[in-house]
């Protein structure tokens, strides 16, 4: 069955500007969502990441440089991924339109491609 990542978008700094009952709500419809997912056979894998931005590689002419990432033009950063197993986008549209990210900021669908990157 193929797989498509849901990419979550936010705003740097949002869930800093939620209390802490409101950060526990939002991690409990998280992880509801998340269990449904699993339960179906459809999640692969899931990971909020660390507002720090990480780092951003590029090697222009072959000489490697890595800053702190994300540009400092963005305004709004990864702030998680799943992998799921869908039959194609609708399904996978449909199953990320449940995500409860979705109040916070917004999901891009992409399928994986087996081919590249070394995927199975």
């Amino acid at each position: 069955m193929p797989r498509f990542m849901l990419i979550l978008h936010e705003t740097p700094g949002h869930f800093q500007s939620l209390s802490p009952e409101e950060i526990q709500r939002v991690f409990e419809q998280y992880n509801a969502w998340a269990e449904r997912l699993r339960s179906a056979d459809r999640l692969v894998a899931s990971d909020k990441l660390k507002e720090d931005g990480g780092k951003v590689l590029t090697a222009p002419k072959g000489k490697l440089s890595v800053v702190n990432g994300p540009y400092s033009e963005a305004k709004e950063v990864v702030g998680g991924f799943m992998m799921i197993r869908a039959a194609d986008y609708d399904e996978a549209v449909a199953l990320a339109s449940d995500c409860p990210h979705l109040t916070h900021g917004r999901i891009e669908v992409r399928q994986a491609d087996p081919q590249g990157c070394g995927g199975a």
